[in-house]
């Protein structure tokens, strides 16, 4: 009787309801309220029973897609009795009768999951319309303009000169404007000063510094060793390599590249191998009892860390001691990962140091440009 019921709910929904979409409605309510036990965390699952895996719901029939009345996980979700009602009491979750329908309908339509928003292939929206397409000056003006007439409001009028100069100097060089340049601007009778004063501010030394310090920020960036004694490790070198990369406009794929592995390039310039440098923004630890390996592995782990969310978007810390029933990469993902990082000749802690300056191999030696010039003068003697 439960079950007819249930496959006759699912199907009397009206045929004009919006689709569902998995990652917006219903990996929501699995995630939050199934997948502790019954997701990928084999430590963790209970009943051999996956829902994050539609093959294996489907093979154990929790999910027939197409036919409420024969999923087992809207019998159980539906029941009164304690003994098998999901989520079970003692984990005091309980889903809504919304979130019940919602599951119904879900699989009545046929039970469609898919991959994490994060790893499905970008698409090209169409632009919407739109009805003021005046005001439009560039493709994402109108998804702006949509979602401002879609309030049922209309555009503030363009900022005066003195306001634009201050936003533009604040977005592409961090500082503000001088008075006479705002002055200069104001006064400006050209009809491309705007354009004019974008292109100054992107050659500006300063666009690279401001543009850098989010990427800083990313890479975990100090300029110290962040311990007690707050040693100077020389990392200054790869934040002004970084400064001088988004100056040049270099490709991201490059920019990248260097990063990861400018050391490994063949025939590695001394600029490659500062680049890499992204891989020592690590804490270092000088303290007298600190154990080598252990250190070692700490900066393995945050380089793994680090590279994870840098260029993958992926939050890695989980994996390092269990299978993250939320994440798509296991354990054995992140050590495979961090065995890339596991490879070179490094002891955990700095062995190159004076009352300020702490530094582990391996180093490179980076005179100035006047003392280059002066080695070369010995080299010719």
């Amino acid at each position: 009787m439960l079950a007819t019921t249930i496959g006759l709910a699912g199907s009397s929904l009206p045929a004009a309801d919006a689709p569902i979409d998995f990652n917006r409605d219903i990996r929501p309510i699995l995630s939050e309220n199934c997948f502790y036990c019954h997701g990928q965390d084999g430590n963790k699952r209970q009943a051999d029973l996956r829902l994050d895996d539609r093959d294996a719901a489907l093979a154990a029939r929790a999910i027939v897609p197409g036919d409420p009345g024969a999923s087992s996980i809207l019998e159980r979700i539906h029941s009164s009795d304690d003994d098998v009602v999901m989520p079970p009491p003692t984990s005091n979750r309980k889903l809504s009768a919304e979130q019940k329908e919602l599951l119904a309908r879900w699989v009545a339509a046929g039970a469609e999951y898919r991959k994490h928003w994060a790893f499905e292939p970008p698409t090209r929206p169409e632009p919407p319309a739109v009805n003021h397409g005046g005001w439009v000056r560039n493709a994402i003006d109108v998804f702006v303009l949509a979602g401002i007439e879609g309030a049922g409001m209309t555009p503030s009028p363009e900022a005066d000169r003195t306001t634009l100069i201050r936003r533009l100097s604040a977005d592409l060089v961090g500082i503000p404007p001088t008075p006479e340049e705002v002055d200069a601007f104001v006064a400006d009778p050209a009809p491309d000063a705007y354009e004019k004063l974008v292109d100054r501010l992107l050659a500006s030394p300063h666009y690279g510094e401001r543009m850098a310090l989010p990427w800083l920020d990313a890479a975990r960036y100090a300029d110290s060793n962040g311990f007690q004694q707050d040693g100077d490790t020389w990392q200054w070198m790869w934040r002004d390599w970084v400064v001088r990369a988004l100056n040049a406009d270099m490709p991201f794929d490059r920019f990248s590249t260097e990063q990861l592995a400018g050391d490994l390039l063949p025939d590695a310039t001394v600029e490659q191998k500062i680049a890499s440098g992204f891989n020592r923004n690590h804490l270092l630890n000088g303290e007298g009892g600190a154990i080598a390996e252990e250190q070692r592995f700490n900066n393995l782990f945050d380089r793994v860390d680090t590279t994870s969310t840098t260029w993958l978007g992926l939050t890695l810390a989980c994996a390092q001691c269990h299978d993250h029933k939320y994440d798509p990469l296991t354990q054995v993902d992140y050590y495979r990962f961090l065995d890339a990082f596991n490879r070179l000749s490094e002891s955990g802690v700095p062995q190159y140091f004076s009352s300020r300056i702490r530094v582990a191999p391996p180093l490179i030696e980076l005179p100035t440009e006047e003392n280059t010039a002066r080695i070369a003068d010995f080299e010719k003697q």
